[in-house]
């Protein structure tokens, strides 16, 4: 039996190794967490889905958590700068999950979480990656999730007056992830000529005639280029000789969702 009580362990162990972020739910009905999908509909709609090929695209696209609408709404903007220009209808039998708060064009979203984030990590809040939105643009903060005993809101900045906009049911409307504190002030940031590297220059040089001639082949009918359709060497995480460029090199995200333990 210890034998076994040993592997459960191990095995919630495994589980729960890494950066923990913990939503604690400040009460009432809780919006839908889920990790950010790799999937868009725009991108759906691409020709042959190419926009997929695009491997920065993709890991962005699922790079955090999402929150999502409860229910859907339908909002608008005068133009004007007090609370009251703002103007918020919720769908039948529902409550919206935002609100007219701080006026000037700004709609607000309250997120009823407490987010905790290990110490010295704090929390990117943004809107969802790579999904833009007619009409309103998400506004973006970082939170010292790892002291503060304070939720935060998510806010969208509308662009446009006179126009009626809708979040739908289970649209995501806040975009998250930890990120580490200070460690982008520690970067040292320069700028350099690409002739002090003669390597780095010879792959560039090599990579970039490469890149040339096949988008050329590209508009000749039946070629190789057409047949392989594009070059998938940095999806591959390859250099042109086919040499490995990283050893961490990755093409998904695979995020854990979150575990609701709020009901004991």
């Amino acid at each position: 039996m210890s034998d076994v009580n040993e592997a459960i362990e191990a095995a919630e162990g495994a589980e729960t190794k890494g950066i923990r972020l913990t939503a604690f739910s400040t009460g009432g009905h809780m919006p839908p967490l889920r990790p950010a999908p790799v999937d868009r509909a725009w991108m759906d709609a691409t020709q042959d889905r190419y926009a997929y090929r695009c491997l920065p695209l993709n890991i962005a696209n699922a790079h955090g958590w999402e929150i999502l609408c409860p229910s859907g709404f339908a909002c608008g903007w005068t133009g004007e700068n007090n609370i009251e220009a703002i103007l918020v209808g919720p769908d039948k039998d529902t409550v919206a999950p935002a609100i007219s708060h701080f006026g000037y064009g700004v709609l607000t979203f309250h997120v009823p979480f407490l987010f905790r984030t290990e110490p010295g990590y704090d929390l990117m809040v943004m809107g969802p990656i790579n999904r833009p939105k007619d009409g309103i643009a998400p506004l973006t903060g970082i939170v010292e999730t790892d002291w503060a005993p304070f939720t935060f809101t998510m806010n969208w900045l509308f662009t446009r007056t006179g126009t009626l906009l809708r979040f739908e049911k289970d649209e995501p409307f806040c975009h998250i992830f930890p990120v580490k504190r200070g460690e982008v002030e520690a970067i040292q940031p320069e700028i350099r000529s690409l002739n002090e590297d003669p390597e780095l220059k010879a792959q560039f040089e090599a990579w970039s005639a490469s890149r040339s001639g096949f988008n050329s082949e590209l508009k000749t009918p039946g070629s190789a280029a057409q047949q392989q359709k594009w070059q998938k060497n940095y999806y591959k995480g390859q250099d042109l000789s086919g040499g490995r460029g990283a050893d961490d090199h990755r093409t998904r995200v695979r995020l854990r969702p979150f575990r609701d333990l709020s009901k004991g």
